[in-house]
């Protein structure tokens, strides 16, 4: 088998963050497959903690695996270069490709690197000969790497066009088939670097508390209603499956019985509900695990713990406690809920107060009213609770946000939490350094060399090409300076249990002498 990439990166980087590498590795896995269909699963890429089992010689494994891969994706940040076993992937893949264009006299642009983090400047000239930086991916990808795309826009465009480009590099080089390197034996590879020893950054996952307030199948009439509820408005009950198709039914032939579109009770919902408010489901058809629950193992991905409690008359002080020990909240409300009682006095006492770090979240359900006199009280009702929050609803990136849709949930709730996180790191600047490393992350990123001028610099013309003169294949051609990413060549070119607790971040424990990759 020859996978089409083989997948280099720092083992201290899955621990700082393994959420992100996780997700950028089936990304751009999926991605793979989409633009190269005829490629089986097996073969797309090798990546040593889905490949690797008990018992397995790992060494002689990842050997074998770097020798056969067709291209080498190389994940560039301060950790790879610190690490003495990644230097050993990347001088074993570089010498596989000029060991191929000794014997062809073509010259691969296989080994890929994908800018991770911003790696120290004084990189091995061997490095340094080899692009890293295309420009069209952005400033913000060549000044703070992949993992700050992936912490600030998870599925925005910019990341994106990374994954969609670094495929096709990868479908590109592996149509040149490199020969095999058979007898490759890493243990015996004396590599490049590490450029220097970089002390390991004390890591813990930030939590992230989640609060619901919603309310619960069975309610009587009147004890929990929308917010404005008006007579002939009350509480749905609980929903079966049974009960979903009847409702999809009825959307087609007529009316529901007990409540629901077209039924007697009045056509409008608020959702799906359970015994307990974290069982609340807004979107048609319900979706199991509930939208708390789904908040959970979204932001368990991105790599953070959680947890969940119901909106209750101690939410102030709860808030406070959290932003005491560093910690951003989510409110995840329910507008049909906000105004009745248990929730309408503690969520305006939030609105009365100053929770800076606090996001709140109100989705729209599938049940709710089309634009009229019913959904206007609906939402003048969430208004009148969260007088003074509801005037920030529209300013820069705003941490209230309304009218939340399935399809933009996640990522709304993602954004949300990225910027309760940075103005929390705003705010706790009298340790800057200690505080990044709470929330899993390194020094603030440097600005790379060469790219600190006002101006963003334009592509460089291709050179004119005399008659007779060769072209140089893409990756190859001498860069027009010196530095790091001055040399031209292969371009690159940030759920779950409710209780308290983080994702594993790999599925096996390394083994002596794998742990310092």
């Amino acid at each position: 088998m020859r996978p089409y990439f083989f997948f280099s990166y720092a083992r201290r980087d899955h621990l700082a963050g393994g959420a992100f590498v996780d997700q950028f590795f089936t990304d751009l896995r999926d991605e793979l497959a989409r633009i190269e269909p005829e490629a089986g699963p097996g073969e797309l890429a090798y990546r040593d903690t889905e490949r690797l089992r008990i018992g397995d010689d790992w060494e002689r494994q990842l050997s074998r695996m770097l020798g056969a891969s067709r291209t080498m994706v190389a994940l560039y940040s301060p950790a790879y270069f610190a690490s003495p076993y990644c230097g050993k992937e990347w001088t074993a893949f570089d010498h596989r490709t000029r060991r191929h264009e000794e014997q062809t006299g073509e010259s691969v642009p296989a080994l890929i690197p994908v800018l991770w983090e911003p790696p120290p400047e004084d990189l091995p000239a061997e490095v340094r000969r080899i692009q890293y930086i295309q420009y069209d991916f952005g400033a913000e990808y060549a000044t703070g790497g992949l993992r700050h795309l992936l912490r600030t826009d998870p599925q925005g465009t910019a990341y994106r066009k990374v994954v969609r480009v670094i495929a096709e590099r990868i479908r590109e080089a592996a149509s040149w088939r490199v020969a095999e390197l058979r007898d490759l034996d890493l243990g015996q590879v004396e590599g490049c670097f590490p450029v220097e020893e970089v002390a390991p950054v004390a890591v813990r996952s930030s939590l992230v508390r989640l609060f619901v307030a919603a309310g619960r199948a069975g309610d009587p009439p009147g004890a929990v209603g929308g917010a404005g509820a008006v007579n002939g408005e009350r509480f749905p009950a609980q929903r079966s499956e049974a009960d979903s198709v009847r409702t999809d039914r009825a959307a087609v032939g007529g009316g529901l019985p007990n409540g629901g579109p077209g039924g007697p009770d009045g056509p409008y919902q608020g959702g799906w509900y359970g015994p307990h408010p974290r069982d609340w489901a807004p979107y048609h058809p319900p979706r199991l695990p509930s939208l708390a629950v789904q908040a959970q193992q979204v932001i368990t991905r991105a790599g953070h713990s959680t947890s969940l409690e119901t909106v209750g008359p101690d939410l102030a002080d709860a808030l406070d406690r959290a932003r005491e020990n560093n910690e951003v909240s989510v409110l995840l409300v329910d507008p049909w809920a906000a105004g009745a009682e248990p929730f309408r006095q503690a969520l305006r006492d939030f609105d009365r107060q100053n929770h800076p770090v606090t996001a709140v979240l109100l989705p729209d359900s599938t049940d709710d009213p089309p634009a009229g006199p019913a959904r206007a009280r609906l939402w003048e009702g969430v208004r009148e609770v969260f007088a003074r929050t509801w005037l920030h609803r529209s300013g820069p990136e705003p941490l209230f946000r309304i009218h939340i849709r399935r399809e933009r949930f996640e990522r709304e709730l993602l954004s949300t939490v990225t910027v309760a996180q940075n103005r929390l790191l705003d705010q706790l600047d009298d340790d800057p350094v200690a505080a990044r490393a709470q929330f899993g992350l390194g020094p603030d990123p440097r600005p790379m060399p060469g790219l600190t001028i006002p101006a963003w610099p334009p592509v460089p013309p291709e050179p004119p090409v005399s008659p007779g003169q060769s072209v140089p294949r893409p990756g190859n051609a001498p860069g027009p300076g010196a530095g790091a990413g001055a040399g031209a060549g292969a371009a690159p070119g940030p759920r779950g249990a409710l209780r308290e607790e983080t994702v594993p971040l790999t599925n096996r424990a390394p083994s002596e002498g794998e742990a310092d990759r």
